[in-house]
């Protein structure tokens, strides 16, 4: 494969989208409510279509039995064999989303036949006040847990931190989460669609319908552990990729530049795919040239192992399987 990888955005508008996703990352819809734009995706009924270059119309999966480690590498393709690893996406909250966590992966295995969902955000903008719940304030007893859900003050007992744009949060599997209203963030997670939503702020749909909470199935997943702090600190360094979370899953640096960098992945044995946070990049092979734009995303195939990056001021999203 001798060509960086764009791909068709996946829209979903829902019931707490907004329209930062077309006005600030300038995605097609017409819609009002456009809450995800999912930008590589495997997941069945939502697999991404390459949308440039000598591969358009071809679908992650197919590229992916037909190229195997030449698109994922070969170390990627021995433990996830024809199922792509990563679900990246950008998410624009107008309202709060529901409360919600998602299992690991025996018990999504033995209950869905799925992966789990460990997942991170970067907020790439928030109002003023906009907020994060993540986690629990103190650790909690399943009987607490129980009597605050039942009493609709689960808030009392969850850590709620107001953020900012370049904010990071860590989600393992377990940990109890929403995105506040006002927040347009990105996303990297397992591919994995599974969520065990538990409260949903008593919101009814268009037609007066309330959507379904997991109560029970939830509660053998819930991590009821409490950390001091939730928030990843990291450290931006100019022309370097400094890392911001190393997980089983996946391996996040943030990467700023400015001038033009030579990438050399030959010892990675791992696709890339970049994130743009802000102003443009231009990616470049002898055979390739892509302009990256806010709010878009790319993929470079394992085989792709040399490349240069150019910017006059840019901020970038690297994702790796370590």
């Amino acid at each position: 494969m001798n060509q960086f990888l764009q791909f068709t955005p996946i829209l979903k508008d829902k019931i707490w989208g907004g329209q930062k996703l077309k006005k600030k990352l300038n995605k097609d819809s017409r819609s009002s409510n456009v809450g995800e734009s999912w930008e590589v995706s495997a997941v069945k009924g939502d697999v991404s279509v390459v949308s440039r270059g000598e591969l358009i119309g071809k679908t992650l999966q197919e590229l992916l039995k037909e190229y195997q480690s030449e698109l994922v590498g070969k170390r990627v393709y021995n433990v996830f064999g024809d199922e792509f690893p990563l679900l990246i996406k950008f998410i624009d909250a107008k309202e709060a989303l529901s409360i919600q966590l998602h299992p690991h992966d025996e018990l999504a295995k033995k209950r869905h036949n799925s992966f789990g969902k460990t997942e991170m955000w970067y907020v790439m903008q928030a109002d003023e006040g906009a907020n994060l719940i993540v986690g629990f304030k103190e650790d909690v007893t399943l009987e607490e847990y129980l009597h605050h859900l039942q009493n609709k003050s689960l808030t009392e007992i969850l850590n709620i931190d107001v953020v900012q744009k370049g904010d990071v949060y860590f989600i393992p599997t377990g940990r109890v989460h929403a995105i506040g209203a006002g927040v347009l963030l990105a996303e990297i997670q397992q591919t994995s669609d599974i969520t065990y939503r538990i409260y949903d702020w008593d919101r009814k749909d268009s037609e007066g319908n309330s959507r379904d909470l997991h109560t029970q199935e939830a509660l053998e997943a819930i991590d009821y552990k409490s950390q001091k702090n939730y928030k990843t600190a990291y450290t931006k360094i100019e022309n370097r990729s400094s890392t911001i979370v190393k997980s089983p899953y996946f391996h996040t640096a943030v990467l700023p530049v400015k001038g033009a960098i030579d990438k050399n992945i030959t010892d990675l044995d791992s696709f890339v795919i970049y994130l743009c946070l802000e102003g443009k990049a231009t990616f470049k092979t002898k055979d390739d040239s892509l302009e990256l734009h806010m709010g878009e995303t790319l993929l470079v195939p394992a085989s792709l192992t040399h490349y240069q990056i150019e910017a006059n001021q840019a901020e970038l999203l690297e994702v790796t399987i370590p």
